[in-house]
């Protein structure tokens, strides 16, 4: 697969804040994450229906819809930033018929929920960026931040070091996901051509068992077994009940991966509830003994 990316950013240029998921509830770490851009020296804008609320979704999936249009297909704009997460990204898919492409390739920055973006964007050969959404980015370390900069801006990445649960090296292109999000998409058109390729993968607020089964639908699916390795981040807040009976995640992590006959590297800093250090989706990644090295520029 070829990858087509944004040229690099430069001070000053602007990029457009749109909310395609859940609704916003963290307006302070909102507004600290849109002070750490300016000072980084970029304009954001924020979108027309940013705050809107119904239900747990951003507004309306046309108006969410819209916003995406409008930074793609705008001029001005060199990129979007997502919001937050949670849900509700994937329902803009059923609008395919008037689904945006960019006539020239702008960066998409945002992780969780927005992995259905990211994936959907590497479909039509345009590269994106698993990274802290506005609502997390001014929790995240300086130098989580400052991988955010360079990567935007076409700098060198530092390899992530982790620690080998099946040895090996591989070498294909990159594809960082919430595991949840990603599941929901076997099965689609959407779903990219993963074969030869290094999937990232990262959750929260799922338990041993929930991780089983969605990990045994990817082995049932034979999804699994034509990657070239896998790489994985932080399942956070996913420990079962104390006062009933259960495999840790750990656990099942190792069973359901470690079989497979591929390169498995594990406890690397992304994800939520911690360092989300940024991933380029279909950009060249490979496995290299304990470090996962990026190949970066593209």
């Amino acid at each position: 697969m070829t990858v087509a990316w944004p040229a690099p950013l430069q001070p000053g240029d602007r990029l457009l804040a749109i909310a395609p998921s859940g609704c916003l509830r963290e307006l302070d770490a909102l507004q600290a994450a849109l002070e750490l851009w300016w000072q980084a020296g970029f304009s954001i804008d924020l979108a027309p229906h940013w705050r809107d609320q119904q239900g747990y979704l951003a507004g309306s999936d046309h108006d969410r819809l819209a916003d995406l249009k409008e930074g793609w297909l705008d001029p001005r704009y060199r990129g979007l930033v997502c919001i937050r997460g949670g849900w509700g990204a994937a329902r803009l898919l059923e609008a395919c018929d008037d689904w945006p492409t960019p006539p020239q390739p702008k960066w998409l920055v945002g992780f969780s929920d927005i992995t259905t973006l990211l994936w959907t964007l590497t479909r039509q050969q345009r590269g994106a960026i698993h990274a802290p959404v506005l609502t997390t980015l001014a929790a995240e370390p300086a130098r989580s931040r400052q991988r955010l900069w360079d990567c935007l801006q076409g700098k060198p990445l530092e390899p992530l070091t982790g620690s080998v649960w099946v040895p090996g090296s591989a070498q294909g292109p990159l594809y960082p996901a919430n595991l949840t999000v990603a599941t929901h998409l076997l099965g689609t058109p959407w779903l990219p051509d993963l074969r030869g390729a290094i999937l990232a993968i990262e959750d929260v607020s799922e338990q041993p068992y929930r991780l089983d089964r969605l990990l045994t639908q990817w082995r049932l699916s034979g999804q699994l077994q034509q990657l070239a390795g896998i790489a994985v981040g932080r399942f956070s807040q996913c420990d079962p009940p104390s006062d009933r009976p259960s495999f840790t995640v750990e656990a099942v992590l190792r069973d359901r991966l470690s079989d497979l006959g591929i390169p498995v590297l594990a406890d690397l800093p992304f994800g939520h509830d911690g360092e989300n250090a940024v991933l380029p989706v279909g950009a060249i990644a490979q496995i290299a003994g304990d470090q996962l090295q990026i190949h970066w520029p593209a």
